[in-house]
């Protein structure tokens, strides 16, 4: 299967809802929907000096991709439970009387062949007007949501989105930017990876990959091989075929001055690993930095778990657990090719891209311009 090149995200196991606890400006308001393979997930938020402050929030998984790699369609039993996912959004939506808005949908709905008939569906049901987006503006927009994570000693970067149905590449040149301007020059990216002459500082992007395999998708191509670990091998090594094309692939890295930034629910669950949570902690996981070494420590006692002693392992869960290991294996494939000792983990993704990108757009930001 061969990547996507340019020329043309993790699981949740239940619903989560936050509620607004105050009711701001709406015309501040701002939403963001990323309707990808396995989850449905949205943000309303307002502008906060040089980022956000959610006001609501939405995520569930619904696994709209359920199939899709064995029929190349959307099945009824999917769309239904999307649907249903997305009406909540909907009254989310009208309740807090949000009127700048985007509502993506990413790889499944790229791939299906019948993927039109469920957008209009979406918008005959819950009004809602679904726009599926190309694995470039997904990739730039995982960008964007990570600038803030980013650090000003970093010169080369590698931005990595590990998604159910792919997995987005992105590799960054900062050497030439000024140390203090180097987050900055990332959240300019919102434009095009290559954006037209500016004045300011400019992170150069040597290369980027949609590979169209994520943690749902790559988990589909091996159900057949009964083995856990042998699986696991397999997956590894398929992943890492499938980034020959990528440039940065075939030189090695010094450690010195490169940074990963991973962006998904395998990262962030392999950080609650590392850390021991019991219980998920977002201020405890998001930019924190791990070694590849500790990573790697993670995944071997994954491995030595089995899927039974994984799926009664709290800092996984009995649903995430059927995906934690082929996102496992992208990770390890990636720390194969590139190791660090600064990976760090975001959690953020898509959404906030989205909302970055929006309110950028508008100037309502500070620290700007971006």
């Amino acid at each position: 299967m061969a990547p996507k090149r340019p020329s043309g995200a993790g699981a949740f196991p239940k619903a989560v809802e936050s509620p607004a606890p105050s009711r701001p400006d709406h015309d501040a308001l701002y939403a963001a929907l990323d309707l990808g393979t396995n989850s449905c997930r949205m943000l309303i938020a307002q502008p906060k000096g040089s980022g956000f402050h959610v006001v609501d929030s939405f995520s569930k998984s619904v696994q709209l991709g359920s199939g899709l790699e064995r029929t190349g369609r959307l099945s009824r039993s999917s769309m239904a439970r999307t649907v249903q996912a997305l009406r909540i959004c909907q009254q989310k939506l009208k309740r807090n009387k949000v009127r700048r808005m985007r509502l993506v949908a990413t790889e499944a709905c790229r791939r299906a062949r019948n993927a039109r008939d469920f957008i209009r569906q979406v918008k005959r049901e819950t009004g809602l007007t679904l726009e599926i987006i190309q694995p470039e503006e997904e990739a730039r927009l995982a960008v964007i949501s990570c600038a803030p994570l980013v650090s000003t000693r970093t010169e080369q970067l590698l931005v990595v989105d590990i998604g159910g149905g792919s997995t987005e590449l992105v590799w960054i040149d900062l050497s030439s930017v000024p140390r203090r301007d180097r987050p900055s020059s990332i959240m300019r990216l919102h434009a095009g990876f290559h954006p037209a002459e500016s004045p300011f500082p400019a992170a150069k992007v040597v290369d980027w990959i949609s590979v169209p395999l994520g943690v749902a998708t790559l988990r589909d191509q091996f159900n057949d091989v009964e083995d856990d670990s042998a699986r696991f091998a397999l997956m590894s090594w398929f992943f890492e075929e499938n980034l020959a094309d990528f440039a940065p692939y075939k030189d090695e890295q010094a450690r010195e001055g490169f940074q990963i930034v991973g962006t998904s629910g395998t990262v962030t669950t392999v950080a609650a690993s590392h850390l021991g949570l019991k219980r998920y902690d977002r201020t405890k996981v998001d930019g924190l930095r791990m070694t590849s070494d500790q990573i790697d420590k993670v995944i071997r006692n994954y491995l030595e778990l089995g899927p039974a002693g994984r799926r009664r392992d709290p800092r996984i869960g009995e649903d995430r657990q059927a995906l934690i290991m082929s996102g496992a294996a992208i990770l390890q494939a990636l720390l194969r090719c590139w190791p660090t000792d600064r990976l760090s983990v975001a959690d953020r993704g898509l959404r906030e891209g989205l909302l970055y990108a929006q309110m950028s757009a508008d100037g309502v930001l500070e620290d700007g311009p971006f």
